[in-house]
């Protein structure tokens, strides 16, 4: 493998993390889960969910989008290791939400990923998430009135 390969394979993957957290929240279901190999999986322990294949991760996605008040999720860059046609890496998540329940909080975590390169580009076999802290204290601002997720960027 070439430098110039490995550094656009890193680009590459830096661009499908970034464009999970963007569909994330841009509630945009079916692009989240177009980003997983047809056999990849997403599992959240701590939710608990584990989701199989992109028609369960686009169902779970729309399930877990329904009971959101409001939800902001920040990606911050982590290890990528690249072996050929696979990689495994780390993301780093800073997170808030309020779900229509009332379940509030702020929480950081990190996404435990492996990657595959295909014919469209790389993509998530697995992504497993790890809440590291939780803060479940009332939160003190709210979304705007209105559609949050539709801004004009998005449309």
């Amino acid at each position: 493998m070439t430098d110039f390969q490995a550094i656009a394979d890193r680009v590459e993957i830096e661009a499908l993390r970034g464009e999970f957290t963007d569909a994330a929240m841009m509630r945009d279901r079916p692009r989240l889960a177009s980003l997983f190999t047809e056999d990849g999986v997403l599992r959240m322990p701590n939710v608990p969910i584990e989701l199989t294949g992109r028609e369960e991760i686009l169902a779970g996605g729309e399930r877990l989008q329904a009971q959101w008040d409001f939800f902001v999720q920040n990606t911050h860059p982590g290890l990528i290791r690249i072996d050929g046609d696979t990689a495994t890496g780390r993301a780093y998540m800073q997170e808030i939400a309020r779900l229509r329940n009332g379940f509030q909080g702020l929480n950081y975590a990190i996404y435990h990923d492996r990657y595959r390169r295909t014919d469209d580009g790389w993509k998530f076999t697995e992504r497993v998430y790890e809440i590291r802290y939780l803060d479940t204290t009332p939160l003190t601002g709210s979304a705007p009135a209105g559609d949050p997720h539709t801004t004009q960027e998005a449309r």
